[in-house]
């Protein structure tokens, strides 16, 4: 008997999810409205009204926190409604722990990333390191980048000795990491810095060692999920109507890191995550299954429904 699903409910989450989603592109323009006119501009914020100072404050206190926790939200309701339940938990996890765990061991002894530490602005640090914003934005832009992998990868034909799995492993680290590409330098080099370098490194201030920790970290967690994963269908199944929120997620994250690099006059790392990040990225949208218009499958229904109790 096939599984039913509560289309009613189903409409809520996909209200609800698309109000996060709202909310997290719109924190980041606020954000870039902050770094990129207000910051710069100390005439500007001291002629604001004092709710304006007080709103600015509170942004540049918390807007960080917000955009993550945003995002993190609208992707968690994304990957339950669209995958399940357990789909969901055995990505998160892993990313979540795994990312901490490499990211207290960097801040605490420059491996595997180089030797950095994280300033104000993104939350309480655990153990005094490492904000806990800082894991789920590994888990929600992993996770959007794995899902566009296995998906688009799905429709391929790749040669029989070179496992779709693994590919799909490199492709959404490869992902994840493109967007550091542009985000680092501008994060650590902005007006308003939420990390800084202390050996800044040849690529605009990081060290290359930086992008093969997050290759590494990237693809150690996506492998966890993979095992976990590995007797679903359901994730190689999501069609392009389904990929409209992690390809949103990736194209609007990437934009709101490109902005402020411009703005700091670093334009090769935008370059190059445009080359390896973005245009895979739509590539792989492009590849995915087609959403077949005859049948019931939409954006607004899981690719695999979760049954009423």
């Amino acid at each position: 008997m096939g599984c039913r699903f509560d289309e009613g409910f189903m409409n809520q989450l996909v209200a609800i999810e698309r109000f996060f989603l709202i909310g997290h592109i719109a924190a980041m323009v606020f954000g870039l409205f902050g770094l990129l006119i207000i910051v710069p501009n100390p005439d500007l914020i001291m002629s604001l009204p004092p709710y304006g100072q007080t709103l600015f404050q509170a942004g540049m206190t918390s807007g960080g926190v917000v955009y993550i926790l945003l995002g993190a939200v609208a992707v968690s309701i994304y990957a339950y409604r669209t995958l399940g339940l357990q789909p969901w938990l055995t990505f998160m996890l892993p990313a979540v722990f795994i990312s901490l765990s490499s990211e207290l061991l960097g801040t605490s002894t420059g491996f595997p990333f180089g030797h950095y530490s994280y300033l104000n602005g993104l939350g309480y640090k655990i153990a005094g390191l490492v904000p806990y914003t800082i894991p789920l934005s590994w888990f929600y832009l992993g996770f959007v980048a794995y899902l566009l992998a296995l998906a688009g990868l799905a429709q391929l034909q790749l040669p029989k000795w070179l496992p779709r799995s693994v590919v799909a492993i490199a492709l959404g680290a490869l992902l994840l990491t493109s967007w550091d590409f542009v985000l680092d330098p501008a994060m650590s080099q902005a007006l308003v810095p939420f990390w800084y370098w202390h050996q800044p490194g040849a690529f605009f201030g990081m060290p290359y060692q930086n992008f093969a920790g997050w290759m590494g970290t990237g693809a150690v967690f996506m492998s966890v999920a993979a095992f976990f994963w590995r007797k679903a269908q359901t994730p190689w199944q999501v069609t392009q109507a389904q990929l409209a929120l992690p390809l949103t997620i990736y194209l609007s994250n990437f934009a709101f890191a490109a902005i402020t690099s411009i703005a700091a006059g670093i334009v090769i790392p935008v370059f190059l995550g445009l080359v390896l990040g973005v245009a895979p990225a739509i590539a792989l949208w492009w590849f995915a299954k087609p959403t077949n218009v005859d049948s019931e499958s939409s954006e607004f229904l899981p690719a695999n429904p979760m049954p009423i109790k």
